[in-house]
């Protein structure tokens, strides 16, 4: 049996990212809707949403780099 470690890092990180996006936007803006209110619950899934643009920019970035050096490396 051949254990495939590339696959394994991909699982762990892909559970790790949706374990943190669930803290954040779950577990924290509950926390925030119960102690502050529903407004200020809001107002921290808006924050929480723009703070992504830039995360998500730059997993597009690495995706499309990754898709390009891997059919490059076909030829």
């Amino acid at each position: 049996m051949s254990r495939d470690l590339r696959d394994y890092a991909r699982q762990t990180n892909v559970r790790l990212g949706l374990g943190a996006f669930f803290l954040l936007f779950i577990i924290g803006l509950g926390l925030i809707s119960l102690i502050y209110g529903t407004g200020a619950a809001l107002a921290g899934f808006f924050c929480l949403l723009i703070a992504l643009v830039p995360v998500v920019l730059i997993l597009g970035f690495f995706i499309i780099t990754d898709w390009i050096m891997k059919r490059a490396g076909r030829e």
